[in-house]
């Protein structure tokens, strides 16, 4: 079975692109915004990973990251951030708010690729 990928961001383009490069590896869901990815977590609908962008149309900045962080819910869900914020605020706010890893955009698809399976490679050998 594969393993489910959350993707939320307002960029439609950003969001077609990571579900093309992920999609034969992974079960992707896409949200634009954070009440339609609060939405899809509310149905228990649960990705084995969130990508999103702290900037989302409907909340302010790292609203969404923070009560992912906050809930015990979600809290063991593996976050990545793909931000255009100041490269220092989108450090400090990751290390705020335990993001697994985060990039900046522009952001090479295929190295987030590596990455979401470095992640899940040590997530199977944890378990």
């Amino acid at each position: 079975m594969k393993k489910k990928v959350l993707i939320i961001d307002s960029s439609k383009a950003i969001r077609f692109l990571l579900e093309t490069v992920l999609g034969s590896e992974y079960e992707v869901m896409t949200a634009s915004d954070g009440c339609s990815a609060m939405y899809l977590l509310s149905k228990r609908i649960l990705p084995d990973f969130i990508i999103t962008d702290p900037q989302l149309p409907d909340l302010e900045n790292w609203e969404l990251i923070e009560q992912l962080s906050g809930s015990i819910l979600f809290n063991h869900i593996p976050v990545i951030v793909l931000s255009s914020l100041d490269y220092e605020e989108t450090r400090r706010k990751c290390e705020e708010f335990e993001v697994i890893e985060h990039f900046n955009k522009p952001f090479n698809p295929l190295v987030l690729l590596d990455s979401i399976k470095r992640i899940s490679h040590k997530q199977l050998i944890a378990n």
